[in-house]
């Protein structure tokens, strides 16, 4: 009888642990939840590529650098760092005190120089297929000289460099682990971030625990993060994610759907009065130009035409479309490429809305044609409200357009190669320097070998481009790159259409989330009351 209490007593304090251990895990007040609709294929940064698994990848890992919200670069397990004056070889000093996360595997678990040289060979290894290996093309060569000084040297001096050293890809990693026949690290990671992985049901649930040995501070000199877990779930209909932001089930959306937007937007994208005792609206720029483009070795006589394609440009109300297809989410293009956050933005009066002007062009073309402007602009589904409203706006001033919709691998693929004479298309921001807009239009960058999907050759703009790459400081290219983008809207190449906005919704008791124009989520801040 005794043995069974004993048996029994031991049971229920298991049980009790194990209960314990779930509700930490599932508290309210201490576990930030969110959902991804799409679902995360690896957690190994050299496959973060989509911005849903970098946003997990950034809560585990960290590089050398980072940034903040003003889109500098900051240090991160790199304390210092010095460029020489050629331009070519960059040296970080390390801290001594970050540590990856405990594995058994990890007998010494303090990152040192060694690590990075091996996380960095292992990113360029291409029996890794990583999508993330081009950063590393202007590099030249790169060592650990001891426990904390890492040395990077490049072909030549290439100013965005930095930047790009902030990408998730460039996270360490530890040899010991990703080697051992133990772990799978796509789905078991070890890092060095504010939250360590504890469990991930593929495709269902992924929850990350606080790391208490974390080395960043807050200013006051406390520890962070605050957070102790991270919840994420996996379903995949967008529209219920509302839903289950009030019923307090989740605490942010991010982005704003077609199948949500009219109930918790107005019009001019201010939140609707009934959800603002309960839900606040995060909203800032994102460096995302989403733009239409003209293939410009195309035998079509319209695209060809910079009559047509000036008319096109200022042929449809921007404002107009934002405010009534994306309920003010988001800025009309009035500028070029560069987008609104990033150094070099500038707006292009060129590019005004003015119908009166674009029929006369339009006028212009048909008397020298005898033929009335005819297109096909090529589109995937989600954009077909965007190509209809102005398909519509541009039959007003006489022009033909006609909408063809292909799923979007075939679009990507039909751009690459040329396919295609007038096609929607955007470009998000890698790393954030205005280069990385301005080389979808050098020459050396021509499609399927760059994203110079519009062919677009100007001798004087790569004679710029290649000033700038090779000059030390960003600082001093901000006038060159308002060069550049004013060549490209002066030959009237693309039609740029909005500049996205990062928005999220979140729970009225979340505190201490910010937002930068990469779309970052970062943690390690946030509070809940």
């Amino acid at each position: 009888m005794v043995k069974n209490i004993e048996l029994f007593s031991l049971v229920f304090v298991f049980f009790l642990a194990f209960s314990c251990e779930n509700k930490i895990e599932i508290d309210k007040k201490t576990v930030f939840r969110y959902n991804e609709t799409k679902n995360i294929n690896s957690l190994d940064p050299i496959f973060a590529k989509d911005l849903s698994s970098i946003k997990v990848v950034n809560q585990l890992f960290n590089g050398l650098v980072d940034l903040n919200t003003k889109l500098e670069v900051i240090p991160s397990i790199a304390k210092s760092w010095n460029i020489s004056s050629d331009g070519k070889v960059y040296t970080f000093i390390l801290r001594n005190d970050v540590f990856f996360h405990p594995h058994p595997d990890l007998t010494e678990r303090n990152v040192r120089a060694k690590d990075f040289e091996y996380s960095f060979e292992r990113l360029i290894d291409p029996n890794n297929a990583s999508p993330g290996k081009w950063v590393f093309d202007k590099v030249d060569n790169f060592k650990a000289i001891n426990d904390t000084i890492f040395k990077i040297v490049l072909h030549q001096p290439y100013n965005p460099f930095l930047g790009i050293l902030t990408m998730k890809y460039c996270s360490v990693v530890p040899k010991k682990v990703i080697e051992s026949s133990n772990t799978e690290f796509r789905s078991s990671p070890i890092g060095t971030g504010p939250f360590k992985f504890k469990r991930w049901e593929e495709n269902i649930k992924l929850v990350l625990r606080k790391n208490d040995e974390y080395f960043e501070k807050d200013e006051k000199g406390v520890k962070i993060p605050y957070l102790e877990a991270v919840s994420i779930t996996f379903l995949p209909e967008k529209q219920s994610e509302l839903l289950q932001l009030i019923k307090d089930e989740i605490d942010m959306i991010s982005g704003i759907d077609s199948s949500f937007k009219d109930e918790i937007l107005e019009i001019n994208g201010d939140i609707k009065n009934k959800y603002k005792q309960s839900i606040k609206m995060l909203k800032g720029p994102f460096l995302n130009t989403e733009y239409l483009a003209f293939f410009m070795n195309s035998t079509k006589e319209e695209v060809q035409s910079p009559l047509i394609r000036k008319a096109i440009n200022i042929g449809f109300d921007k404002n107009k479309m934002i405010r009534f297809l994306r309920n003010g989410i988001g800025k009309p293009a009035n500028g070029g490429i560069i987008p609104i956050g990033l150094q070099g933005y500038k707006i292009n009066e060129n590019n005004r809305y003015n119908p009166e002007k674009a029929k006369e062009y339009v006028d212009q073309y048909k008397k020298i044609t005898n033929e009335i402007p005819n297109l096909k602009l090529t589109t995937s589904p989600e954009y077909v409200v965007f190509c209809e409203f102005i398909q519509k706006e541009l039959e007003k001033i006489g022009f033909n357009i006609s909408i063809e919709v292909i799923p979007g691998s075939s679009l990507r693929e039909a751009k690459a190669n040329g396919k295609l004479d007038f096609f929607r298309a955007s470009w998000v921001a890698d790393y954030p320097s205005a280069e990385n807009y301005l080389s979808l239009f050098y020459s050396k960058n021509l499609s399927p070998n760059g994203p110079n999907y519009t062919h677009f050759k100007d001798n004087f703009f790569d004679s710029i481009y290649n000033e700038i790459v090779s000059e030390k400081i960003e600082k001093n290219n901000i006038l060159k790159y308002q060069k550049l983008d004013s060549i490209v809207n002066s030959k009237y190449v693309i039609v740029p259409l909005f500049y996205d906005e990062i928005v999220r919704f979140i729970s009225k008791n979340i505190s201490g989330m910010e937002l930068n124009a990469i779309n970052t989520l970062d943690l390690k801040r946030v509070k809940k009351k």
